[in-house]
């Protein structure tokens, strides 16, 4: 779990206002938006267990208030870029849960036909899920370079990657390049504690992270409580704000701990039950509900049947994978810029 005594200087939000504004019928959206996002990774892991899904799974599971509340705050009319862990992010920008389960399955319907699988989802403004550590981070930074040449106003370009990402030189290259060049891209370090399964403070020398990596290359830096949606939503629109306004890098760094192992694959053996139980109090989608619980705008039985019906989604979706056809082989080469 992240230790909370450690020296984070998290980005103070005035919940009253936030819940003001957003209201209680958004509100429950996003709520539904994060149990989605749950019941979607919640099933895929049971496809793949049983060898429906191939390749590799990456859950998004206790990371849920992170990019809702980004998207929440931003919306949808910029571009965004992300890692292979990006079910929800695609999940949040439209893709439906039929494409997306069709693609974890390989089949033609899904969203990449079949091709890319669980690590590589796109829309009209995700820019992929990119399997490469830290090699999306520059594309994302040529995406902010290609607002700023086209003079595209109240455009930001968003970019996630997580802890193990930031040691590596592509980072420092587009942070630097991006604050050279006044560009608006806001990087956001998913702090989800564990790059695979190393601890980040055995893999990287100075944090906080954005606090210190920012004062290096002249930018603004965000530390956001990744399991508090409300501090989310609020820290994301104050840095498009400035990105947009001043045409300049953001870089942000959320600090959450992910519910499962790296991937699929990984039992998680660099941390206890017991730590895990204790990460897993800060449930994200809990602690919303509780929120909308004491405001009187949620019971706990409509909670459940919420739950319910976005579960219903992910089965039907399930249902539609099983049943679409597999990708004809001749058309294997098509939509690739090289074969």
């Amino acid at each position: 779990m992240a230790d909370r005594t450690h020296p984070y200087h998290f980005f103070q939000c005035d919940r009253k206002k936030v819940i003001e504004e957003i209201g209680k019928e958004r509100l429950i959206t996003h709520l539904k938006e994060m149990l989605l996002i749950r019941n979607l990774e919640i099933r895929g892991e049971a496809a793949y267990q049983q060898g429906k899904v191939g390749g590799f799974y990456h859950s998004y599971m206790g990371q849920e208030a992170i990019q809702t509340g980004c998207i929440a705050a931003a919306g949808k009319d910029h571009w965004y870029t992300t890692t292979y862990r990006c079910h929800a992010l695609a999940t949040l920008l439209g893709a439906t849960p039929n494409e997306i389960m069709a693609e974890l399955y390989g089949k033609e319907t899904g969203n990449a036909k079949g091709r890319g699988g669980s690590m590589h989802l796109f829309t009209d403004r995700l820019l992929g899920g990119l399997a490469i550590v830290g090699g999306h981070v520059p594309i994302a930074t040529g995406a902010a370079f290609t607002i700023k040449y086209k003079k595209q106003k109240n455009r930001a370009s968003f970019c996630f990657m997580g802890d193990g990402a930031v040691a590596q030189g592509a980072i420092h290259e587009s942070l630097n390049l991006a604050s050279l060049w006044n560009l608006p891209c806001i990087y956001v370090v998913e702090n989800n504690q564990w790059g695979m399964g190393t601890a980040v403070k055995r893999a990287v020398a100075v944090t906080p992270i954005a606090e210190s990596l920012a004062k290096s290359y002249d930018i603004r830096s965000y530390t956001l409580d990744g399991m508090d949606f409300f501090q989310c939503y609020a820290g994301f629109k104050d840095a498009l704000q400035h990105a947009v306004q001043e045409s300049r890098p953001v870089l942000i760094e959320a600090v959450c701990e992910r519910f499962r192992g790296h991937s699929i694959s990984d039992p998680g053996l660099y941390r206890t039950k017991e730590a895990l139980a204790v990460v897993m109090e800060r449930d994200p989608i809990q602690l919303l509900k509780n929120a909308l619980i004491e405001m009187g705008w949620l019971s706990e039985e409509q909670f459940k049947e919420l739950d319910r019906e976005e579960r219903e989604i992910v089965l039907a979706a399930m249902k539609f994978a099983e049943e679409s056809p597999w990708p004809d082989p001749i058309h294997l080469e098509e939509g690739v810029f090289a074969p």
